[in-house]
């Protein structure tokens, strides 16, 4: 489109256009590679690290998502009153480490993922409940 003005419009995020980049060395001063497969080699590797980069700048799950419940599998759960009352517990005690709201759908998936690392404690809380006993 012709007449738009440059400025709060301007995708920020748009890849400069530009291919020459301005060279303060007089035209005699100009160095050049002995090898144009060194610069290739260089130019590649940075393609590589610029990739890498790209790939571990990633936007946290609760920002980039519209809600809660946005990629998840819903699920029952159902809760003794002492595990209910501890999660409301860990709720209280993660909002005041963060200094923030928290999800309480996202403490239950991070309380998941925890105890998924940790199955030997897992096992241990089983075996309370009864699991493994044989009465033979």
């Amino acid at each position: 489109m012709t007449g738009m003005k440059e400025g709060a419009g301007e995708d920020p995020f748009a890849e400069d256009t530009e291919t020459e980049e301005p060279n303060d060395k007089p035209d005699d001063a100009i160095e050049y590679s002995s090898s144009s497969e060194e610069s290739n080699e260089e130019t590649e590797s940075t393609a590589r690290e610029q990739s890498t980069t790209q790939r571990t700048m990633q936007i946290p799950y609760k920002f980039r998502r519209d809600g809660v419940q946005d990629g998840r599998t819903r699920v029952p759960l159902f809760l003794q009153p002492e595990t209910k009352n501890a999660e409301r517990d860990a709720l209280r005690e993660m909002e005041e480490r963060f200094n923030d709201d928290v999800s309480l759908t996202d403490l239950r998936e991070a309380l998941m993922r925890v105890g998924l690392e940790h199955l030997d404690e897992a096992e241990d809380h089983l075996k309370e409940w009864g699991y493994g006993m044989t009465f033979e």
